[in-house]
């Protein structure tokens, strides 16, 4: 009942930026913390960043001073800009979001189906 979709991946030059989006819909009462992992090929799933729902970041070291999340409460939505790109940001991303489900007032986790980040020249 509560979908996530990213959007905004793609091919990108070193040294360039990109902007993901992730939107959720569905039946959502509202959103705790939301976030966005990625995972390379061969490695292991890891955190890049998420944000509460008061918009207090969180970042892996790997990318500070690089990428900025932010979120839009309004239109469920996360974003991710990624600045000054490097070859080993190359992954799939992919969002999350703690979700107040409107008609149970259950709290869910829910996934995107992830988004491709290719950094190369």
């Amino acid at each position: 009942q509560v979908q996530l979709v990213e959007s905004g991946g793609g091919l990108v030059q070193p040294g360039g930026s990109l902007r993901l989006s992730c939107a959720a819909s569905g039946s959502i009462f509202s959103i705790n913390a939301m976030g966005w992992y990625r995972r390379a090929p061969g490695k292991q799933r890891e955190l890049v960043a998420t944000i509460s729902s008061g918009s207090s970041p969180n970042y892996a070291d790997s990318v500070k001073g690089r990428f900025t999340i932010s979120r839009d409460n309004a239109k469920n939505t996360v974003y991710l800009q990624m600045n000054s790109l490097k070859p080993e940001d190359t992954a799939v991303y992919s969002c999350n979001a703690d979700i107040i489900q409107g008609s149970t007032r259950y709290v869910i986790r829910s996934w995107g189906q992830g988004t491709q980040v290719t950094v190369s020249s």
